[in-house]
């Protein structure tokens, strides 16, 4: 997988959530990378598109606050993500150094509320 920070297919991937991204990025440099793009299975690939399609459904984007029970649901995405994180490296082998960023957007929120 090729993207800006080298010439050479990167090894550096990291599984992290954003709104209206694919999960799979590059440590280095941040490029995004296309789930279609990685050789692993059709359903990694949907669970990986699954998860990434509920982050930040524990925030209110219009009221810009955590939804009831919001702190609780980013956990539980996170955990999810640690369990994916493993089956993209049991999937990709031994070749990439693949970590987990998890969110922690609901308790930066949290915090910013409470200082308002």
């Amino acid at each position: 997988m090729k993207c800006f920070c080298e010439q050479e297919d990167t090894l550096d991937l990291k599984i992290e959530g954003d709104v209206g991204a694919e999960p799979i990025w590059c440590s280095k440099c941040g490029c995004n990378f296309d789930l279609e793009d990685i050789s692993f299975s059709n359903e990694l690939k949907d669970e990986l598109g699954s998860w990434a399609n509920e982050y930040g459904n524990w925030i209110d984007w219009d009221k810009d606050k955590i939804v009831p029970a919001g702190i609780e649901m980013e956990e539980e995405h996170n955990k999810k993500g640690i369990i994916l994180t493993d089956k993209v490296k049991k999937e990709l082998g031994g070749k990439y150094r693949i970590t987990f960023s998890s969110s922690t957007m609901a308790r930066a929120m949290q915090v910013k509320n409470q200082n308002l």
